[in-house]
């Protein structure tokens, strides 16, 4: 028993090393935003249940990915774009998902960024409601992902589509889950899901507060709009996981 609880003791402290082992020059990777409020109880308090048995950044990531990916389901939500926010619903697409990625893994002490690309719409095609679909510019240039820093380099872990979502649109033959190979992450590797539609690379970026403000002027102000079109496309894209 003695040797067992030593045992214990010496991963803890281990795990307690590699939460405090923050690599030089990456300050404004680690700190809290308007929008990515890493800071948040909430965020703070799920990013400590997430990593509590990682033994190592990167299993922490891991564990945060597939939190981010599954527990977070895909939908459009245009009423708030703080992560607090999209933990709450636990809903989010390729706006809220990485930006709650972002604040969990800094809330982890493990320095994360935004890479921003502009993408055709046709990614969406099939997965939100069509109505909904035809109001979308032909690009839209908001598309983000998360990059964090492990092993001394920036690794892009895309985590926009659950696994169920991702299953019912492989099964009812859509052209986008049939481009995308896998949406698993390993930890060492890349995993970038919407290469295929990518038409420029705004770069990577700390902090996208300026940008989230600037679009929610665009979305405009009216409430029931918002409201209106993300109730009825993520009503239809909740019937593609009921296959």
């Amino acid at each position: 028993m003695a040797q067992i609880a030593a045992g214990v003791n010496s991963n803890r402290q281990e795990v307690k090393k590699w939460r405090g082992n923050k690599p030089e020059g990456m300050d404004e990777y680690l700190k809290p935003t308007e929008f990515c409020d890493s800071d948040n109880e909430e965020i703070k308090n799920k990013a400590r249940e997430l990593v509590k048995d990682a033994a190592n950044q990167k299993e922490a990531a891991l564990s945060i990915f597939y939190f981010v990916r599954d527990g977070i389901r895909f939908a459009l939500d245009f009423t708030d774009f703080k992560a607090s926010h999209a933990l709450k619903t636990r809903l989010g697409s390729c706006l809220q998902k990485p930006n709650l990625q972002i604040a969990l893994l800094r809330a982890a002490g493990i320095p994360a960024r935004s890479h921003r690309v502009g993408v055709r719409k046709e990614q969406l095609q099939g997965i939100i409601s069509g109505f909904v679909y035809r109001f979308f510019p032909e690009v839209l240039d908001n598309h983000t992902w998360c990059e964090c820093y492990l092993s001394g380099k920036w690794i892009s872990c895309e985590a926009e589509f659950d696994q169920e979502l991702f299953e019912g649109m492989r099964e009812k033959g859509f052209t986008v889950a049939s481009q995308i190979p896998a949406i698993d992450w390993d930890g060492e590797n890349d995993l970038i899901l919407l290469k295929p539609w990518e038409v420029e690379d705004f770069g990577t970026f700390a902090s996208l507060d300026d940008f989230w403000r600037e679009f929610s002027k665009h979305l405009g102000r009216s409430f029931l709009r918002r409201i209106g079109m993300v109730a009825l496309s993520n009503r239809y894209t909740n019937s593609l996981r009921k296959h």
